[in-house]
């Protein structure tokens, strides 16, 4: 009888047992259904958070966006030489400040002066509020269309080719020291051996402000007016106004061409009595290179080419247009090189567009701006052209 009572005693005890341990494991699993859903439920909640905000990040950055400066930068068109240059630095500028996110930028490139006014014009009659211009005028035409931007308060910058009449409106007029490449050059000739009265040709560029400012330098270099690295010309070396009247001719207008200085240069070598000539003031690399070209080829005759270079001819032209820089290192040309008695070039980087671009930025922040800004500019020979990065 003990023993069926014991039997049965721990019998139920192991029911006891089994049925503890079954109700156990039933509320673990309800546990860590509820905790996952507890947690789903979190992170549901800040995924939602998240994607609020990056709304909300988005909204201020679109209405930031849309308030604005936008900045309009109008160059010549981007295909060679120097002017086809300004517009790949200004690119590389504005790829920069839309980066940034501040302000928005475009470049607008126009190939004549008729199409930059009306891209002035087309950009005023928008009407937006919060716009900026950096323009880089075509020709002295481009005066009426800035004055425009003037009569409706819309703040400019000019670059390189800088108009007399509107100048005083514009909040920054950048450009390359002009009178300092003829200065330049004049100390060039003068380190070399240039006496006061000896024939000196000029090749100019255009009729704009631009060539009169380098013709200005020259002169005023040699009359004693002005500086060049700091120093003036040796009292001794001065030239009198009687003395550059009657030694330097102008060639007029070559348009910045290479071909049209050729051209000029092998008429200018028919008459022998040119061949004569020691000193020539190219204002420009292109310009330079026309010349070269013309000692390198068949337009000229023989007997013209060796008495000119018999005569050590010293060649200046500026720019930083890297083919000349190449024959500053001695890449090329070295038979025409090795018979001259100097070639070099004075810098004016077609780079000071971004100088142009970050005047108005800093215009726009609030800052103060030179109204004159002028880059100084640097005698790049053979002896120190690989501390320079020329443009193609």
């Amino acid at each position: 009888m003990k023993k069926k009572i014991l039997a049965g005693f721990l019998a139920g005890v192991m029911t006891f047992s089994l049925t503890a341990c079954g109700n156990s494991g039933t509320d673990t699993s309800a546990t860590a259904d509820s905790t996952v859903a507890s947690e789903d439920t979190v992170a549901t909640e800040e995924k939602t958070e998240d994607a609020a905000e990056n709304t909300e990040d988005a909204a201020d950055k679109a209405e930031a966006s849309a308030d604005a400066t936008h900045i309009y930068v109008l160059t010549a068109p981007e295909d060679h030489g120097w002017t086809g240059s300004v517009a790949t630095f200004a690119k590389e500028k504005v790829e920069e400040v839309n980066g940034e996110g501040k302000y928005t930028a475009e470049v607008i490139t126009c190939e004549d002066a008729a199409y930059q006014i009306t891209q002035v014009e087309d950009i005023i009659a928008k009407g937006d509020k919060n716009i900026a211009v950096v323009i880089q005028p075509i020709d002295d035409t481009v005066q009426s269309a800035i004055q425009q931007l003037v009569d409706e308060g819309i703040p400019y910058v000019a670059f390189d080719r800088i108009i007399d009449g509107v100048a005083a409106s514009a909040v920054s007029n950048v450009k390359g020291d002009n009178e300092g490449i003829g200065a330049g050059s004049a100390a060039y000739f003068v380190s070399l051996g240039m006496q006061p009265g000896d024939s000196v040709y000029v090749y100019e560029g255009d009729t704009s402000s631009v060539t009169t400012l380098r013709d200005q330098g020259f002169t005023e270099y040699l009359l004693g007016e002005i500086e060049f690295d700091g120093q003036k010309i040796a009292d001794d070396a001065k030239w009198t106004q009687d003395q550059i009247d009657s030694a330097i001719t102008y060639s007029g207008a070559m348009n910045w061409s290479r071909s049209d200085t050729k051209a000029a240069f092998e008429t200018l070598m028919g008459d022998a009595s040119n061949t004569e000539i020691k000193w020539f003031y190219a204002e420009d690399d292109e310009l330079a290179m026309g010349m070269l070209e013309a000692l390198n080829g068949g337009g000229i005759d023989d007997s013209a080419k060796e008495a000119f270079l018999g005569n050590k001819p010293v060649i200046t032209g500026c720019g930083g247009l890297d083919e000349l820089y190449g024959v500053l290192r001695g890449e090329s040309y070295q038979d025409i090189t090795s018979q001259l008695g100097g070639i070099m070039s004075v810098t004016y980087s077609p780079s000071m567009i971004q100088t142009a671009i970050q005047d108005m930025v800093d215009s726009l922040d609030g800052n103060e701006v030179t109204q004159d800004h002028v880059i100084e500019c640097q005698n790049v020979t053979a002896d120190n052209v690989a501390d320079f990065k020329g443009f193609n």
